[in-house]
């Protein structure tokens, strides 16, 4: 018993990311929007509509997401990046200025179900060393005012998405949960205001971060239909993290005299790539049980009333940032182009469906040449070095999806990756006269050589977002991408 209670406080401290529902409706999921080539903005609602999802986070205030989601039925929270908690905590006329252009203005001229505003994501992570610390609650209060200045305080709540390392056990029980030390009267402070106005908290729980950073960590207990050995606290069981962790927020809410204060999970699911643990068959199994659950309305043993939950997230992301791991493009239960990863239960019996009318680019992919000399494999490796940072290979290296092709083709991997990311245009296939382009189909399942969405006729609303970092080192995914160079161009002198 003593291992879980370990465990669980290892998952308290690794983890990195509306009104309290009387009953769960429909569902929720974040819509993230750090693409190369992103889905058509109404090629998403739909497929949003068509599985049934009646909730959306983005995490920013995108204009084509926003438009296109306007007399949709679809309740929408639009989210405010980190880097501008700053301006808008200096001063209430820059709240005032992004409420009207980012909200009213939705609201008003295009229908957009705008129900709540997240300001900020995760802003007490350890990596961000206090950054926004002295910003986050004053950029609350400014958005709250600029809110109800536009007639719209009770229609549209406020939020924080918090990430579970805000609170914390010394027990490894949740009845011992409370809030870090040092954001405890700032935590007070955020909770007195959501509640006053109206607002809730939104929590991100994680269940395979914990399993990803410590190999000894009860894989069964990160699942929900398990057979891991029960966490007993007095006279609750605990049967999987997942309520564990909730429930310590709970506890600790409880304890601050905040125990029916409004909770929804923002975020939680599990990555198809990138990692051993991160596959489908695991993807598969922990988010069927939980879109069960929610469409169960099953709740947590402290709080049986169901929250909404996010699941995050709803199609892989190639741009995202890899410093977490390699694992974080590929969270999503579509693939990149809605296309279905593995088939799910979306509730009633209702099977999930793909996107529809998705246009691609022309069937072609650039692979390595089957002449190529590997007379100078310095050569190769700066081709696949380049491609790599240009192009998504993320699905490379031991434990995911093309670890376990041969050389050549792994360098085709990284070549096409490129080739695709640069619209299949003239040159991108060259790589010092080592590729070719070919209509035969390269793909040796499970690892699938990608052909990009044909984005290029689409009016671009914004520019490519940059990728947001979250949780983990430079030096760290450095190493990582090095020995993965070092493994493909060692493979191939040995063929």
């Amino acid at each position: 018993m003593g291992q879980i209670h370990s465990f669980l406080f290892i998952f308290l401290c690794i983890l990195g990311y509306g009104e309290l529902a009387k009953g769960v409706s429909g569902l929720a999921c974040n819509w993230g929007l750090q693409s190369t080539h992103p889905l058509p903005p109404n090629i998403v609602v739909r497929l949003l509509k068509d599985n049934g999802f009646d909730k959306v986070k983005l995490f920013e205030a995108d204009p084509g997401a926003l438009k296109a989601l306007g007399r949709s039925g679809i309740q929408v929270m639009v989210g405010i990046p980190n880097d501008m908690l700053a301006s808008l905590a200096s001063n209430v006329g820059n709240a005032e200025a992004w409420v009207q252009q980012n909200v009213s203005n939705y609201i008003s001229n295009h229908g957009t179900d705008i129900r709540s505003v997240a300001v900020g994501n995760e802003p007490f992570l350890h990596d961000y060393k206090d950054r926004f610390v002295n910003t986050i609650f004053p950029a609350l209060q400014n958005i709250q005012a600029a809110l109800i200045k536009a007639g719209l305080g009770k229609q549209v709540k406020v939020t924080i998405p918090l990430n579970a390392d805000v609170y914390q056990t010394d027990t490894g029980l949740p009845s011992g949960g409370y809030f870090r030390p040092e954001l405890q009267n700032l935590m007070m402070n955020i909770i007195k205001f959501l509640q006053d106005n109206g607002g809730f908290l939104a929590i991100n729980i994680y269940p395979f971060l914990s399993m990803q950073a410590d190999p000894s960590f009860p894989k069964e207990y990160a699942f929900f239909n398990n057979t891991a050995k029960p966490l007993v606290d007095g006279s609750i069981v605990y049967t999987n993290v997942y309520d564990a962790n909730f429930d310590t927020l709970i506890s600790a809410l409880e304890k601050s005299g905040f125990g029916h204060m409004p909770v929804v999970i923002g975020e939680v699911g599990w990555p198809t790539d990138g990692d051993s643990s991160a596959n489908i068959d695991n993807a598969k199994r922990f988010n069927q049980a939980l879109l069960d659950r929610i469409v169960h309305g099953q709740g947590s043993p402290r709080r049986r009333t169901p929250p909404d939950v996010y699941i995050f997230s709803l199609y892989d992301e190639d741009h995202k940032s890899t410093l977490p791991g390699n694992f974080e493009r590929h969270w999503g239960i579509f693939k990149y182009d809605g296309s279905i990863k593995y088939p799910l239960d979306m509730g009633n019996g209702r099977a999930i469906v793909p996107a529809k009318g998705v246009k691609y680019l022309a069937r072609q992919w650039c692979v390595m040449s089957p002449s190529a000399g590997v007379s100078d494999p310095n050569t190769l490796a700066q081709s696949i070095t380049y491609a790599c940072e240009n192009g998504d290979c993320t699905s490379l290296g031991y434990g995911s999806s093309c670890g376990n092709l041969d050389a050549q083709s792994n360098a085709s991997y990284a070549f096409n990756t490129y080739f695709q990311t640069m619209n299949q245009s003239k040159g991108a296939c060259n790589f010092n006269n080592m590729a070719v382009i070919t209509t035969v189909d390269p793909s040796k399942p499970p690892c699938r050589f990608e052909i990009m969405i044909d984005t290029r006729q689409q009016k671009k609303a914004s520019p490519t977002p940059s990728p947001t970092v979250y949780r983990s080192s430079a030096a760290e995914i450095e190493d990582i991408f090095a020995a993965l160079i070092t493994g493909i161009v060692g493979l191939f002198t040995l063929i």
